[in-house]
């Protein structure tokens, strides 16, 4: 039974000891503190404190602050957008006014073209004009020097014929009458 005995206290003061165990972790041993009920209070009062004071840093601090970039932001933004829609408008203006300065540039073209064309025809039919009264005025002095040769040609056939008759009738042993001579000599020539 002394074992039994010894055996019980033994239990006995294992159970005193882990009571005293965990009343030295409430009173501030290795227990957690946060999960103690009796700071229940002060940790709600301090939450408080913490809470007010995040509120109050982030709604005078770091929101003001993140509502006024914000703010730019979106000014920055619609000002953006409202500068590149100035400028796409300039751009359809610049690009109506260049259409524009092209075709007015291609009508001035296709005037001066036509222009040109017209004094470059004026131009040939005066040229055309002048070769061609050049060509009449040498043609007419071609027929002139055609009908001189002409005619020096015939005098020279009727000299020719005139003293060839005569020769002949001079080797067939008669006597040349010139005056016969010519008048024969015409008379074949008329035809």
């Amino acid at each position: 039974m002394a074992d039994e005995h010894n055996t019980v206290e033994h239990v006995a003061d294992a159970a005193e000891h882990a009571v005293d165990m965990a009343h030295g972790a409430e009173a501030g041993g290795a227990a957690m503190p946060q999960l103690d009920p009796t700071t229940f209070s002060n940790q709600i009062f301090w939450l408080l404190v913490t809470l007010v004071v995040i509120y109050l840093i982030l709604s005078k601090i770091a929101l003001p602050r993140i509502a006024a970039v914000l703010a730019e932001r979106s000014g920055t933004i619609t000002n953006d957008l409202a500068a590149a829609e100035e400028l796409k408008a300039k751009a359809v203006a610049a690009e109506e006014a260049y259409n524009k300065a092209l075709a007015d540039a291609r009508s001035e073209a296709a005037r001066i073209v036509d222009e040109t064309k017209a004094e470059i025809q004026t131009q040939l039919n005066a040229e055309l004009a002048k070769a061609d009264d050049e060509i009449a005025a040498k043609t007419a002095e071609g027929e002139k020097a055609i009908a001189a040769i002409r005619d020096n040609a015939l005098s020279s056939v009727t000299d020719v014929a005139t003293e060839t008759a005569a020769a002949l009738v001079a080797a067939l042993g008669g006597q040349a009458d010139d005056k016969a001579i010519a008048a024969a000599v015409a008379a074949q020539m008329k035809g």
